[in-house]
């Protein structure tokens, strides 16, 4: 088989409407040089048609793009070769939305489906040497208002409602952390193929014992082309790259292999043990030679999401249980991490599920806003052990379901399933984002719900249940996020959006424990980004919050669908914290009030994981990981790639060994573990005036229980306000730190902690004399701290290192200081 991908030459234009589309493809006017895969805007930008849409205002300058049609064309060559073989295809990985495809004149395909990938016998219309190929790509939004027009409007949260009748990413029209901009184009890869036979598809289920002692792998080869004559040879290699077993099949057959594996490495999630990858290889041969190759990397792991009764309370669990261990499911929620997307290279991929993974998560939940994303992200899933809840592609809306909409949903799905069934991340497959929600809004599902107006419920509940358990029934198909039993709002059954907090009533951010689920699938608060970001995404003289280009890039509405983010960003504040008196004030006030709440939310989160039939929050998944331009959103990274203070809380709070406490009289104190073996362990009490004189001190021996809480007795001191510090210590060292300082912030003032900071090459050593609050580093770059955002006691020193601090100078802030302290490669005292 021989593979021509079609990459270079392209070129594009808009339509000019007054000439006929074929003198429209003729015409050498207004052409540009296109990058395929690509975009239009992406090639604009880089030939300095249109300035950057992230920067300043530009977003609003090119709106004109959505609402134009546009045309790519290419000349390629064939030779006499290519022309020779059986089978000749051309393959469209994925269009960017509404297509229709010409080759010398002759309509190829019409595509209606960004998620959809086309494959076309071209034989009949491949010519030797020049071909040329043209692609007409209709305007989105033109298309979803005619289809609006015809079928009705629907109600949506986010973005033009026109966007339920188009199968495009839903989040290109706008969203409450990202901008509007209608990308059209080649967005996946172009390619001709030439061959006698193929490999289309190989499935390999891998099925592990409940014993975990031995796994049948069977393998499901489909193939095209003639079969006669040719051999399938199937080699299962283990982690370390030795051959375990082979097989060679005739082709003809298509009989499926079976291989067993005895005593199987086990994959296991971030966290929990290794992830230990095998390899399997199909080649299809003939007359000596290869004709076609697949090779899967496949876990061995047996996972399920067990539902059963709760000791003494209502509903059920909805825990996921990986090798017949429960564990509690810490991670994100995952957005496309560009709006452009074929700017996401696979190092961006890398890097950003990298800080997922150092971060302590497990899980990732692929957004129904979004894109079923590349190959790459889901083999480093793989990789780094970060479970997927992948969501289908529909968010925030009353989707249609007439018959030309369902049958492109069943070809989107049956394309996805088939591409991502192999992973061993993959946990779930789920339905759709917030769609019963906006449906029980809008009275058509819940509690006296009128169903009959809920159209898209066959889609939810028959076809992509009927396309899941057909072609990859070992994954559970969950119908929606959030979903479980009668009312979407319901905290016993399934999983939950946690929006009281931010959203809704607007309740304290310590108040989480009050809007609980069995699986908290979204929940979140929001932040300013980083000042380094917001002073490269905007004009100097817009460097203030209240400027209309910040609030620009604050997407941030409410019910009404006006901009509300700063005003609830003021409210948290308020609450809180005292005013801030300059723009760098302003992005840490905001960043701590998100990280605050972020310790609350998944401490108390993870403290109802209190063991075998008592695990009545099994999961946690902050709203969001990431961004996909310069903004003010939810997220715990923003799009210059760095974390905020939230991402270090996280990471805390979702090691493997995390101590709570909690002040209602006396101190309340525990400590979860996601280990699997108890251990012994010291706890070292330690509460101080709020001017860092000891008043109390407390050591206590501990056996801690493993996969859940242990609870301790509550450590009562007469003295108030006071600050707690907690040290949790394994054989003299300390695996987990936890204090509370009294609350709300702004009553109380703190004392100059007096530190003392060394700056080395990567790492800084810092000592505190006096109680300090959100010790924040800032290099104004992506930096990989082993901890930020930190807590310190009296006399107490921390070394924080970073592998790509490289002697850069940076910034320190804390609660209560004055102003930033700037800290350079030297030995300073501040």
């Amino acid at each position: 088989m021989t593979e021509l991908p079609l990459d270079t030459a392209w070129k594009l234009k808009p339509r000019n409407p007054s000439l006929s589309l074929q003198d429209d493809f003729r015409s050498l006017d207004g052409w540009t040089p296109a990058t395929v895969p690509g975009t239009v805007q992406w090639d604009l930008q880089k030939t300095g048609k249109i300035e950057d849409p992230f920067y300043g205002l530009n977003e609003r300058n090119v709106q004109w793009i959505g609402e134009q049609d546009w045309l790519y064309s290419l000349n390629f060559q064939v030779d006499e070769q290519d022309l020779q073989a059986q089978h000749l295809h051309l393959d469209f990985q994925g269009l960017d939305t509404l297509c229709t495809v010409w080759l010398n004149g002759k309509q190829l395909l019409q595509s209606e489906n960004m998620f959809v990938g086309h494959s076309v016998n071209v034989r009949p219309f491949v010519e030797k040497g020049q071909n040329t190929l043209h692609l007409l790509f209709e305007s989105p939004l033109k298309k979803g208002k005619a289809l609006e027009a015809q079928h009705g409007k629907r109600a949506v949260w986010n973005g033009n409602p026109s966007r339920v009748y188009i199968r495009k990413a839903q989040y290109h029209y706008g969203w409450d952390w990202g901008p509007t901009l209608l990308t059209t184009g080649p967005w996946q890869p172009i390619v001709l193929r030439a061959f006698e036979a193929c490999i289309e598809d190989v499935h390999a289920p891998v099925e592990v014992s409940p014993a975990l002692d031995h796994a049948l792998i069977p393998v499901q080869v489909t193939l095209q082309g003639n079969m006669e004559g040719q051999t399938l040879r199937l080699s299962l290699l283990d982690p370390d790259g030795q051959l375990v077993q082979q097989q060679d099949v005739p082709a003809a057959l298509k009989n499926a292999v079976l291989f067993k594996l005895e005593n199987p490495q086990l994959w296991y999630p971030n966290g929990h043990g290794a992830q230990p990858l095998y390899t399997l290889q199909v080649l299809l041969t003939g007359e000596e030679k290869i004709l076609s190759q697949k090779e899967l990397n496949l876990g061995m792991r047996r996972l399920r999401v067990v539902q059963e009764a709760i000791l003494g309370e209502e509903g059920s669990s909805f825990t996921f249980e990986i090798n017949n261990q429960p564990i509690f499911a810490g991670g994100a929620n995952w957005i496309p991490d560009d709006l452009i997307l074929g700017r996401i290279s696979d190092d961006q991929y890398r890097r950003r599920l990298t800080q997922a993974k150092d971060a302590n998560m497990n899980m990732i939940r692929v957004w129904g806003g979004g894109i079923y994303e590349a190959d790459v992200f889901y083999d480093l899933c793989d990789e780094l052990g970060l479970l997927v809840w992948q969501d289908f592609m529909f968010g925030c809306g009353m989707y249609p379901a007439h018959p030309e909409f369902q049958a492109s949903v069943r070809q989107e799905a049956e394309h996805q399933v088939r591409r991502l069934r192999n992973h061993p991340s993959l946990a779930l497959w789920c339905g759709n984002n917030e769609d019963y929600q906006i449906a029980q809004s809008v009275g058509a599902y819940g509690p006296g719900g009128d169903e009959s107006q809920f159209d898209a419920l066959v889609i939810y509940e028959k076809l992509l249940r009927e396309v899941c358990e057909t072609l990859n029934p070992q994954t559970l198909y969950w119908p929606g996020s959030p979903f479980g039993g009668t009312d979407v709002y319901g905290k016993t059954v399934g999983d939950r959006h946690t929006w009281e907090i931010w959203h809704g009533p607007m309740a304290p951010y310590q108040e989480y424990k009050n809007y609980e689920g069995r699986f908290v699938s979204e929940f979140g608060l929001m932040s300013a980004p980083s000042l380094a970001l917001i002073q490269q995404s905007m004009p100097e003289n817009e460097w203030y919050p209240e400027s209309e280009t910040f609030v620009h890039h604050t997407k941030a509405t409410g019910p009404n669908g006006k901009p509300d983010g700063a005003r609830r960003l003021a409210v948290y504040q308020a609450e809180n914290l005292r005013g801030h008196r300059n723009l760098e004030e302003y992005v840490y006030n905001t960043q701590l009030i998100q990280a605050e709440a972020m310790r609350y939310a998944y401490r108390d989160f993870r403290r109802r994981f209190e063991g075998p039939g008592k695990y009545a929050v099994s999961g946690a998944l902050v709203w969001q990981l990431n961004d996909c331009w310069p903004v003010s959103s939810w997220a715990i990274i923003d799009s210059l790639e760095i974390a905020k203070p939230a991402y270090y809380t996280i990471k805390r709070e979702m090691a493997p060994f995390s101590v709570g406490l909690h002040l209602e009289g006396p101190l309340h104190i525990w400590i979860s573990s996601s280990h699997t073996q108890s251990q012994q362990a010291q706890i070292r009490l330690t509460a101080y005036t709020l001017q860092g004189e000891k008043t109390s001190e407390d050591l206590r021996d501990v056996l801690i229980l493993p996969g859940r809480r242990t609870d301790l007795a509550p450590w009562t001191v007469q003295e108030t306000p006071l600050v707690y510090f907690a040290e949790l210590l394994i054989e003299g060292q300390i695996v987990a730190r936890s204090s509370h300082f009294p609350e709300p912030y702004k009553y109380h003032t703190f004392a100059d902690p007096e530190l003392v900071v060394e700056h080395l090459e990567n790492s800084i050593k810092i000592t505190a004399q006096k109680p300090v609050k959100g010790l924040w580093l800032d290099t104004r770059h992506k930096t990989d701290w082993n901890d930020n955002f930190i807590d310190l006691q009296p006399g107490e020193t921390r070394i924080l290192e970073a592998p790509n601090l490289q002697g850069r100078t940076l910034t320190l802030r804390y609660l209560g200081a004055d102003s930033a302290i700037e800290v350079k490669p030297q030995v300073v005292q501040a």
